[in-house]
């Protein structure tokens, strides 16, 4: 059985930092593209950044050199260093594994396997 769990959301006022990570179990992570995607209120979610198997890493546009992923294979899990956060950050962030990942990330659909989501919140 695949399990996917996030952590590390919370409250951060604009400019701060915070670090998200994913542990997958039951599959083997070091063959799989992992990813983070992010929902709004309001809003569809949305591809933030992955990571493919081979280490490859691909951004949104609007977290280009604030944000970056990584993997610890070792560890089976996923990160996502987010840094000067915006309010338009806020949102529920999710790991998701075994999807696209290339120059056209984005698509959710792709991926099967996903996380319960963890909430960031940025206050201005």
């Amino acid at each position: 059985q695949v399990q996917v769990v996030e952590s590390g959301g919370g409250l951060v006022q604009a400019g701060g930092s915070l670090r998200l990570s994913c542990t997958a179990s039951g599959l083997n992570f070091g063959t799989y593209n992992m990813a983070w995607f992010r929902r709004a209120p309001e809003k569809e979610r949305e591809g933030v950044s992955c990571i493919s198997w081979r280490g490859n890493t691909y951004y949104k546009d609007s977290v280009k050199g604030r944000f970056t992923i990584s993997r610890d294979n070792a560890k089976a899990t996923l990160y996502l260093q987010m840094n000067v956060l915006k309010p338009e950050d806020t949102a529920i962030y999710y790991c998701a594994a075994g999807g696209y990942c290339g120059d056209f990330f984005g698509r959710e659909e792709d991926y099967p396997y996903w996380g319960q989501g963890t909430q960031v919140t940025v206050s201005s």
